[in-house]
């Protein structure tokens, strides 16, 4: 029974392996982080983001903040006056966690307008991976092959 059950729970990981593997981390601004200075719209352009991937902004807390906002306020570089919508702390983390066009600021005085703004398309779902090795194995496999990993299995579970 304990043989059964760590298939079973080895099954489960494995089918969730490419889901939670799939999501990917980016660094705004990568190594100029979140500053003045840095064009976003080109460390963006040849990027997809996905829903579930994260985007951290990173910079010297007090001298910058992140603001989610509008098509809107991001055209006119309007800071929201909830501050509840601001990150502040130097090291912000954003789930993107639904698909469509995002739009983030630096709500310091002067910052958007001096190019601290980002703009993204988030899709919907992430690209099929690669077939791997053991995908490739499996697509190949004979009836012989299918038969004698049954077989195998079988007597894996009976001697338990």
């Amino acid at each position: 029974m304990v043989v059964h059950r760590s298939l079973v729970i080895f099954a489960i990981v494995a089918l969730m392996a490419p889901v939670i593997s799939s999501a990917t981390e980016y660094v705004v601004g990568s190594g100029d982080g979140w500053n003045l200075g840095v064009k976003y719209d080109e460390w963006a352009k040849d990027k997809q983001f996905f829903v579930g991937d994260t985007l951290v902004f990173k910079y010297k807390a007090g001298s910058h903040n992140v603001y989610k906002v509008t098509g809107d306020q991001f055209k006119s570089c309007t800071v929201p006056s909830n501050n509840s919508l601001g990150s502040f702390t130097g090291n912000d983390t954003i789930n993107l966690a639904t698909a469509g066009t995002k739009w983030y600021i630096c709500g310091i005085k002067g910052h958007c307008d001096g190019g601290m703004k980002l703009k993204i398309t988030v899709l919907d779902a992430a690209p099929a991976p690669a077939p791997s090795a053991a995908t490739t194995l499996f697509a190949k496999a004979t009836g012989v092959h299918v038969l004698l990993g049954v077989i195998f299995a079988i007597a894996a579970l009976i001697t338990a």
